[in-house]
């Protein structure tokens, strides 16, 4: 068994996009060691006891199957998301699986109209941020991240529901 925790990346039930917005269906993520190219298995559960294959394989809808990634505590990981046809959508490096390093959540409601929302703390990086509108986690390139504000390409929309991970 290894000691495990829920991965910041894809951990509960996300759901991954291709470059155009539709689902990644049969893509791929794959795990490293952070800053290599050395496999690092990632997990199904809590328990730690059944890695995921590496590549993880998406599902129809771009979610993992089992809907859950655990990484061990002691590594931080390197996320390689690609398409069915081995087409690289994005890299996520030093996503921390440290039980030493608690996320940071920040929640808001959108407007409509803003665009910038300021966190409690400036983030280790937008590659240990993640963020979620309604939900849905939303690709890199629709906010940016620059000391305690976040900035998102457009508006998310009126009354919707904004989470913030970052460490």
């Amino acid at each position: 068994m290894t000691t495990v925790t829920l991965s910041i990346f894809a951990g509960v039930g996300a759901q991954l996009f291709d470059n155009n917005g539709n689902p990644l269906s049969g893509g791929k993520i794959e795990t490293y060691e952070a800053g290599t190219t050395t496999p690092l298995a990632s997990y199904t559960s809590q328990t730690g006891l059944t890695a995921h294959s590496n590549p993880i394989i998406l599902d129809s809808a771009g979610r993992v199957s089992g809907g859950e990634i655990w990484l061990n505590y002691l590594y931080s990981y390197k996320f390689v998301v690609r398409t069915n046809a081995n087409v690289l959508i994005a890299t996520y490096d030093n996503v921390g699986g440290s039980f030493n390093a608690a996320p940071i959540l920040a929640n808001f409601t959108g407007t409509g109209i803003q665009v910038n929302f300021t966190l409690a703390t400036n983030p280790a990086s937008e590659n240990t941020t993640n963020v979620y509108v309604n939900g849905v986690y939303q690709q890199k390139n629709t906010y940016s991240v620059l000391a305690s504000v976040l900035t998102f390409s457009e508006a998310p929309p009126f009354t919707s529901t904004i989470e913030i991970n970052y460490f």
